[in-house]
């Protein structure tokens, strides 16, 4: 071998031992070309089976020998399967759990010229990951569900496609077409820069990672082929590494927001050796699981106190209630009366803490916006200064809306003493609500007080996170929040130009005719039906009835008239209620659901955001509830 030839394999063997990623790669005959260390640190091996030659059954024989696969009868029918197999060159990926517990995925590619190359990746964490968000998945918004899930996809699969593979393997030589081949597979950008910056290999990965920059690169310089302001970022990191050192580092890239993780490792020759990879979504998962450990961390430290605390009102209350009966002077009586508004208070700052810690049930009714909003005026003003005006700008619809009334009133009183509190004695506290598109419901309550501070603005969702002091809980914007993201909307903090805003969207859905009318019943169990039946014509419905989605569909778009759409969430055939109430949703036609789910089910959670949900089994008052507006009862 020459000299360029051996540079060349030094530099290959140095760039697959920078990949995490165990490697193999063996030729037509099953004898090993080359690997990196990672695959004899995975399995153990000694080195000569990890030497140029080595051959696959040896190495098989002896990963089956140290217990790898578990106990076996006949460990050399179990090679031979192996190596048939293997000769088969087809290719295949795979999960497994190791004896030690490691869940790895092991992804073959069979090379043209006969032989395979293998990737083994520790996969564990991903797996650990994806168990822990599931177990908190009400508790998270569906896009960062989505985007965890999108995040293992990608890491199991790790391949490029087949046509930019044939490509690069046709362009190289064997060894540089092997190297290319791995690297590619890697979701990755790979790259070799020498001593002036200028690239003497790369793969094609760059604007997968950077999605503004071109792929071909070959011999551009560093800082053109990044931009001014992603070099700008790394410039400091890359000098490090010319003089020695391994700087691994993360940044934000401007174009379109991602997070990259980039390594860099000096090759001793000069050059430097890139790693880079966009970790957005790992750190959006991270990011989550940062959010649920902390609201499991304050469930854990306020458990107990509430426990005592709730005893220490109850003696209080007691004691002050036997005061208020007795003929004290006036001075005490209202001594008594103000004991008691704050020992109440304390009752409802445990309930709020109660609701932090334990699961949270939304009862949504029929709701009149108008009364709701007139009410919360007389509610609020007692409890303002003389010189802090309350404006409530009610531009909803003349309709009926279904909406946990109490939870919607008690969020919209906590902002305006929020707002109270930031104002002082002077100012304008300004609620406004109207409709969206007749998707959302929209409430703000804005102030003319000093405005959210940027450390306000990055914590107010945090349990106990408080600028009051003492004065304050931190559990107020906390529970707005969770209110609004289990009713299926949302909430923004933020500032205008004269002070702070927060802004709720609530899902926009009608409530059903309390007068009564057709209603459209879906439930495939005949018993059932029967019950639900009974229920809907004692509150007034005439009943026509459906057991699938498509049949239910059918009818909702023959009869214009329907009233009210009860449906369950399981019915017969692959679509569901929760499908059901999708199609439904341009029509704008009132939808309940009922399920005998418990509510930590999944599926529970997906129809509360797709409608009011009943519990089996229910009353005819409960379902009555949903129809019936308070101020009617």
């Amino acid at each position: 071998m020459n000299t360029s030839d051996k540079s060349r394999a030094a530099m290959t063997t140095a760039g697959l031992n920078l990949i995490a990623q165990a490697i193999s790669i063996y030729d037509s005959e099953l004898r090993l070309a080359v690997c990196n260390s990672r695959f004899q640190e995975m399995f153990n091996l000694p080195n000569e089976l990890v030497s140029p030659g080595a051959r696959f059954d040896d190495t098989i024989r002896h990963i089956a020998v140290s217990g790898e696969y578990g106990p076996m009868d006949d460990i050399e029918e179990f090679v031979t399967a192996r190596v048939e197999q293997a000769l088969d060159f087809e290719p295949h990926y795979i999960e497994r759990t190791r004896a030690n517990g490691q869940v790895i995925s092991i992804e073959g590619a069979p090379l043209p010229q006969g032989g395979w190359v293998a990737v083994y990746t520790d996969i564990s964490r991903t797996k650990r990951v994806e168990q822990l968000l599931r177990a908190r998945s009400e508790e998270m918004s569906d896009r960062l569900i989505s985007h965890t899930e999108e995040l293992s996809a990608t890491n199991r699969k790790l391949a490029a496609t087949i046509t930019a593979l044939e490509e690069a393997k046709r362009q190289l030589t064997e060894i540089e077409g092997r190297t290319r081949l791995t690297t590619e597979m890697m979701p990755a950008h790979i790259a070799h820069v020498d001593a002036d910056g200028y690239y003497t290999y790369t793969n094609r990965r760059l604007s997968s990672v950077f999605p503004s920059r071109p792929s071909d690169i070959l011999e551009m310089h560093i800082s053109n082929a990044l931009g001014p302001q992603a070099f700008a970022k790394i410039e400091p990191h890359l000098m490090a590494a010319y003089k020695g050192s391994s700087p691994v580092f993360e940044f934000t890239e401007a174009h379109d927001s991602r997070r990259i993780r980039v390594a860099f490792t000096p090759d001793h020759g000069g050059g430097v050796y890139i790693l880079s990879m966009d970790v957005t979504e790992e750190t959006q998962a991270r990011v989550a699981l940062q959010q649920a450990r902390r609201r499991e961390m304050a469930a854990q430290m306020t458990s107990g106190l509430a426990h005592d605390f709730s005893n220490l009102l109850t003696i209080i209350l007691g004691m002050q209630g036997k005061l208020e009966k007795m003929e004290l002077p006036q001075a005490a009586q209202e001594m008594i009366r103000g004991t008691l508004s704050a020992a109440r208070r304390g009752g409802r700052l445990l309930n709020r803490i109660g609701e932090m810690t334990g699961q949270r049930s939304l009862r949504p009714q029929a709701t009149n916006m108008h009364a709701l909003l007139s009410e919360l005026k007389i509610l609020a003003t007692p409890s303002l200064p003389q010189g802090l005006g309350l404006s409530v700008l009610d531009n909803t619809p003349d309709v009926l809306l279904l909406l946990d009334a109490g939870k919607l009133q008690d969020a919209l009183l906590n902002l305006i003493l929020n707002a109270r509190d930031a104002c002082g004695i002077n100012g304008q506290i300004t609620v406004s609500a109207h409709v969206v598109g007749k998707v959302w419901l929209e409430l703000s309550v804005t102030d003319t007080g000093p405005g959210f501070s940027s450390d306000a603005l990055k914590n107010a969702l945090n349990p106990f996170f408080t600028t009051k002091g003492s004065e304050g809980s931190g559990l107020g914007l906390p529970m707005v929040y969770d209110m609004a993201k289990s009713a299926g909307g949302d909430m923004r903090v933020g500032n205008t130009v004269s002070g702070a805003s927060v802004t709720l969207r609530l899902p926009y859905r009608l409530a059903p005719d309390p007068k009564g009318g057709l209603a459209l019943l879906v439930e495939d169990s005949e018993e059932l039906r029967a019950t639900f039946r009974d229920m809907l014509i004692d509150l007034g419905y005439s009943v026509i009835e459906a057991t699938s989605v498509d049949e239910a569909s059918a009818l909702a778009a023959d009869l214009p008239d329907i009233a009210l759409v009860l449906s369950d969430v399981r019915l017969e055939g692959e679509a569901t209620g929760i499908d059901l109430a999708q199609r439904l949703k341009g029509s704008h036609l009132p939808i309940v659901l009922m399920t005998s789910l418990p509510p930590n089910d999944p599926q529970f959670g997906m129809a509360l955001k797709a409608g009011p949900v009943l519990q089996k089994p229910f009353t005819t008052q409960q379902l009555s509830a949903l129809i019936t507006p308070e101020t009617s009862a």
